[in-house]
């Protein structure tokens, strides 16, 4: 669905993106992980056509992204960190405006509201929302025409817990539509949960690529197993056969109360790559 080949961003002197090459395949959900300043914003914006890259090529569904016309906008959906919402009107007509644009149907502004938990707010002006919710309101604005590829940057940026719970329910019901869905991020819990394929970007290159859990399982250089016993002891074993007949008596006695293997989430690879942590 979208292929990146060799793309270069430069500001001036100052080059954002450095060689940047990807592919993202229809209907799953990809990760950009990285801290702020990364590249992951410019990077969106010049696979939805905003920007033209430096260098490289962009295909989006089989089509240059700097030649993408009116329908494929029509196709997509996208929440950039800017918002784009108008304060002095309600979430509804917010939505309302959007609908006309998009040819969406008005019935469908109340089912989105209550996807995204807005429902009751539907009345109060966009400019007296909290940032959590004016976040969901551009979502529900992304995902209102119902889109082939969703273009996501931060979206729980913000949000309790509860919130980010309903949004996360909320892509993946996109994803069993078979909607595209690319999301930046710096959570890696949200990234480990919710992608398909992640890419570790850092100072605009991409330095790791892969599935979550593979990703993580490649940088487990202890390879250890961790056990805490009710009798308050911690242990380490290595996790191989040696370790086989220690845990066997352990698991006849009842005595093991947790047993955790050592690979190290997203966080902890970033960190090693990179020498700095995410956010």
């Amino acid at each position: 669905m979208i292929k990146l080949t060799d793309v270069v961003q430069c500001f001036g002197e100052h080059e954002v993106l450095r060689g940047v090459s990807l592919q993202i395949r229809k209907g799953e959900i990809f990760g950009l992980l990285g801290p702020s300043g990364a590249g992951k914003t410019t990077l969106i914006k010049i696979v939805t056509g905003q920007l033209k890259p430096s260098a490289g090529q962009v295909m989006v569904n089989g089509k240059n992204a700097a030649d993408l016309n009116g329908s494929m906008y029509l196709r997509m959906g996208i929440m950039m960190d800017s918002y784009g919402l108008y304060g002095r009107l309600s979430c509804y007509d917010n939505l309302r405006l959007f609908a006309k644009i998009y040819g969406t149907a008005e019935g469908k502004i109340d089912e989105v509201l209550k996807k995204v938990g807005l429902l009751e707010a539907k009345k109060c002006p966009a400019g007296k929302l909290s940032k959590g919710m004016r976040g969901r309101l551009a979502l529900a604005r992304a995902v209102m025409n119902e889109p082939e590829i969703l273009f996501l940057d931060e979206p729980t940026s913000g949000l309790d817990p509860a919130a980010t719970k309903q949004i996360h329910e909320l892509l993946l019901a996109e994803q069993e539509k078979n909607t595209t869905i690319f999301l930046t991020t710096h959570n890696m819990a949200e990234a480990e949960k919710l992608c398909s394929h992640v890419a570790l970007l850092n100072e605009g290159t991409i330095v790791e690529y892969g599935e979550p859990k593979e990703i993580c399982r490649k940088y487990n250089h202890q390879n250890q197993l961790q056990i805490r016993l009710y009798d308050g002891r911690y242990l380490e074993l290595k996790n191989d056969c040696r370790a086989v007949g220690t845990l066997q008596t352990y698991l006849e006695q009842g005595m093991i109360e947790t047993i955790h293997s050592t690979e190290p989430n997203l966080e902890t690879v970033f960190m090693e790559l990179t020498g700095k942590g995410l956010v």
